[in-house]
Formats: structure tokens, sequence, C-alpha cells
């Protein structure tokens, strides 16, 4: 399944506890649009949120966040995988 990121960029910083809460709110979501949400990392100072995501579509993985609780990403980019 293809792999995203997705990036969120929150004017005046974020709380890292608030972004928790909306990845558990994607994690109860996810199941319907066959997503799967995987990790996050969050700058609080910056307010910048980076999601990565098993998805069949870019669209599928914004119609989670739409659904779970609106906080869709600025931008989505298809990545591979490198170590």
């Amino acid at each position: 399944m293809p792999l995203f990121m997705d990036v969120h960029s929150i004017e005046g910083g974020i709380d890292v506890r608030e972004v928790a809460k909306a990845h558990m709110a994607d994690l109860r979501t996810q199941g319907k649009y066959a997503v799967r949400y995987l990790r996050y990392w969050v700058d609080e100072t910056e307010g910048t949120v980076f999601c990565l995501v098993e998805a069949p579509s870019i669209d599928a993985a914004a119609a989670v966040h739409r659904e779970a609780h609106g906080l869709v990403a600025d931008e989505i980019y298809q990545v591979q995988e490198g170590s």
C-alpha cells in the first residue's frame, strides 16, 4: 500500500497532548477508509505536525483527518521508506 507523509502548519504553535488526541481520533476512524496512521512528529513551538500513513490514496488519508477531527493537512506527499 502507498505510504504518505502529511504536514500540518498550525499558526501560534500546538500542544503535543492535543496532537495525541487527534491521532487517537484518526485511529478510531481509519478503518472506514482502509487507512493506517502509523506515526506522527510534532514541533510544538513552530506548530508543525508530520503524520506517516499507509493509505490507498491521498484522498483516503485526508478523509480520515477530515472526519476524525477536521485538522486537514496543508500538504501530503507520497514517500518511500529508506534506512
